[in-house]
């Protein structure tokens, strides 16, 4: 079969200084692996690459493991506002939801705005109304509550935000991203992750892109659109544009963080500029491999 044919995908499950415990980290990698594995087969079967981000992002937001969904972390009012967005790489369409409370899973509720809307982003309120006219599952704040407690979380730092991205067997890109924001962030704080071309980004021209780490430095160079740009317009491959992309984060704002890319080719490239970034891929439809760290890592600036 040949490659140009073959499935990619790559997942993050968030960046940070603060490296995991040991008994973390081996929860991490066995969480990774099987959205990995989960992932790789609807690929494998013939799926979108936009239904499996989708679906594996689902997955981590589940997991009281990562920044997002069930584990999302409390702002400084100590309620739990939430944050995703989807984009498929082929008509540029994407769907984006911020500063929700009651969501389960606003991966689902940024999908079903990108196809059931002519708007890009719904936040507060007018997400809450559109998730309840459109049967997506809502939950209470306890929900968030009883997750931010799981294994000892309450007393992390609240990186962990998690995304996803994916060529599929018909060559379309598609990339995911969800989180609870920082952790004692001001109330209503919007950061990168719901916005295109900042934290998530695809374009089947180019490649599909999902950011972590400190949402404020990726909004200010608009990072996830850069990548494409080196992609689509200067011709460079994932691992090459990677390198480029997590210098110019350094160099301008000494920013803190890292993503996960798959090309128009399916390469897949990870690059941090943190003390962690919690990754897996399968590149070409090859055997899943888990990370703690990328295989790319600029040092930044000590603070």
């Amino acid at each position: 079969m040949a490659i140009r044919h073959r499935y990619s995908i790559g997942i993050h499950g968030g960046a940070g200084d603060r490296p995991a415990s040991p008994a973390q980290a081996g929860r991490i990698r066995e969480s990774l692996r099987t959205t990995l594995e989960e992932g790789g087969a609807r690929l494998a079967a013939g799926a979108t690459a936009l239904d499996t981000v989708v679906h594996c992002t689902r997955l981590l937001e589940d997991d009281p493991l990562y920044n997002a969904g069930y584990g999302s972390v409390p702002n400084s009012a100590g309620r739990f506002e939430l944050e995703a967005c989807v984009m498929d790489g082929q008509p540029l369409k994407a769907g984006a939801v911020t500063y929700v409370e009651h969501i389960r899973n606003p991966v689902e509720l940024a999908r079903r705005i990108m196809e059931k809307t002519p708007h890009v982003m719904l936040a507060g309120r007018g997400a809450d109304d559109f998730a309840a006219a459109n049967g997506i599952a809502t939950v209470s704040q306890a929900y968030f509550q009883e997750g931010w407690g799981k294994y000892g979380r309450a007393d992390e730092n609240g990186y962990g935000t998690v995304g996803a991205v994916a060529r599929d067997c018909a060559g379309n890109l598609a990339a995911a991203t969800s989180t609870g924001g920082q952790k004692g962030k001001r109330p209503g704080r919007v950061g990168d992750s719901p916005l295109v071309g900042a934290g998530t980004y695809a374009d089947n021209a180019g490649g599909a892109v999902s950011c972590t780490g400190w949402g404020e430095d990726f909004i200010r160079t608009a990072l996830a659109a850069y990548l494409g740009f080196l992609i689509a317009r200067q011709g460079l491959e994932a691992h090459t544009a990677a390198r480029i992309a997590i210098e110019y984060l350094v160099t301008k704002v000494n920013g803190n963080g890292g993503f996960v890319l798959v090309d128009k080719t399916g390469s897949i490239a990870a690059a941090q500029s943190s003390a962690y970034l919690h990754c897996g891929w399968i590149e070409h439809g090859a055997e899943p491999k888990t990370a703690l760290c990328a295989p790319l890592r600029i040092a930044r600036a000590e603070d």
